[in-house]
């Protein structure tokens, strides 16, 4: 038995996040939100079961938001303390290894993004609104949770907003409410889902399908004023729909979503079954549609496969950026080969200091991840063939979907395509800093 949090990180990278000693499977989320004031009110119920017996459990949740009552099993309100970014919670009694925790935080106040190494992450006000980006640890700037990418679980949120806004969470909208001046808003997603990959948005928007393919029913929510240029700038999404199926497998989730925001943003955001892009990629030149591919890419790299630690985010990265040089060469652009070539050449003039596979947390979103890593996949693509090579991505999609992923699961996988060693190609690719050849 033990009543340590802080003294075994779950991920090095970001040793404050993640707890022990329970498994959350279910969020349900029943959130109210004034945009005028920026004021957020919550209540948050998590269905886990433990993993051991302890006397207290924590919570990732930011000092932003203040906690009112703690309820734990459907007992009274039970004891704790919030700080430091911590909601430690003592219940009544203790509870056996393998039993329910039934967690219900009623909290409120006025949210921000925690900020760190990465810049502010979490929920961020817009001119107009708001919109949620997670990654990698911004989940608790919004709802109490157990922020780390190796804890998925199903959730239920239903926001309710002033009614002339239109409002986007993960899954599907299964209900909506109006009442005098305000809309509530429920969504359900129940594919597992890691706690940065939640999102909501908040904007002057409105919806509209984009093809005509009813198997992934694709939607877009954005300001009327961008819809022609959307139109154009986001037009081939369903052929890139199709090939990323062709090439990945299986689109993962129910449907796929793009919010467009009022605002500029400095760069593309994922979630669960979303993408966010800022109204400066409604360009009316296609000049995003790099960055459409990439985010598209995230729902089977990222989304579906989460890595279990972030070291291991080319995985996410290398292959979402692999992804753009796949429907390059599938709409008529440079092949990948030619794409491959040029970013060895600009890598070969950039510093050679990061290792592929563990390249620190300082370096997690250096753009050389995302390039190092297309290319270590170019090059296992050289070296397996085409045949091979799309066959080992579908097996990776198909054997993980929905599920954790780590480096060392897929170079076992990729061996089983070779017909000799990888070793080499992991070594110096993966696991040195000098920038290899291609084959």
């Amino acid at each position: 038995m033990t009543d340590k949090f802080y003294e075994e990180p779950i991920d090095d990278y970001l040793p404050q996040n993640g707890n022990r000693g329970y498994r959350v499977s279910r969020y349900e989320l029943e959130l109210e939100y004034k945009v005028a004031s920026n004021r957020l009110a919550g209540r948050a119920t998590l269905t886990a079961v433990t993993t051991e017996v302890r006397s207290r459990f924590a919570l990732d949740l930011s000092q932003s938001l203040g906690v009112a009552k703690v309820f734990v099993n459907g007992a009274k309100a039970a004891r704790y303390v919030h700080q430091r970014g911590k909601l430690t919670i003592t219940p009544a009694q203790r509870i056996p290894a393998g039993g329910v925790l039934a967690i219900v935080v009623q909290y409120a106040g006025t949210p921000r993004p925690i900020r760190g190494p990465w810049g502010e992450v979490g929920w961020e006000e817009l001119t107009e609104g708001v919109l949620v980006a997670g990654q990698p640890n911004g989940a608790a700037s919004w709802f109490p949770c157990d922020d780390h990418p190796g804890a998925k679980a199903s959730y239920r949120i239903s926001i309710t907003a002033d009614s002339p806004y239109y409002v986007v969470a993960n899954g599907t909208l299964t209900h909506k409410r109006v009442r005098a001046s305000q809309t509530t808003w429920v969504y359900e997603a129940p594919e597992p889902m890691a706690t940065y990959l939640a999102t909501v948005q908040i904007g002057p928007y409105q919806r509209h399908r984009i093809g005509t393919d009813d198997r992934v029913p694709m939607q877009a929510v954005l300001p009327a004023r961008l819809r022609a240029r959307f139109d154009h700038d986001f037009g081939r999404q369903p052929q890139m729909m199709a090939e990323f199926q062709r090439r990945f497998g299986p689109y993962p989730f129910e449907g796929y979503t793009v919010v467009v925001t009022d605002d500029d943003l400095e760069i593309p955001l994922e979630a669960q079954g979303l993408s966010i892009f800022g109204a400066n990629h409604c360009d009316g030149e296609r000049g995003a549609e790099r960055l459409i591919a990439h985010e598209l890419a995230h729902q089977w790299f990222g989304n579906s496969l989460t890595l279990r630690r972030w070291r291991d985010i080319w995985l996410h990265e290398g292959f979402a950026c692999y992804a753009e040089w796949i429907w390059s060469e599938a709409a008529g652009g440079p092949s990948a080969d030619v794409m491959a070539r040029e970013a060895h050449q600009l890598m070969s003039r950039r510093p050679r200091d990061i290792v592929l596979a563990d390249p620190g947390p300082a370096a997690m979103f250096d753009d050389r991840i995302y390039k190092r890593g297309a290319l270590t996949l170019h090059a296992l693509r050289r070296t397996l063939g085409d045949t091979k090579f799309f066959a080992l991505l579908q097996d990776w999609t198909a054997r993980y979907r929905h599920g954790s992923v780590s480096t060392e699961e897929f170079t076992d996988l990729a061996s089983h395509y070779a017909d000799a060693s990888l070793r080499p190609l992991w070594d110096a690719w993966l696991f040195a800093k000098p920038l290899p050849a291609l084959p």
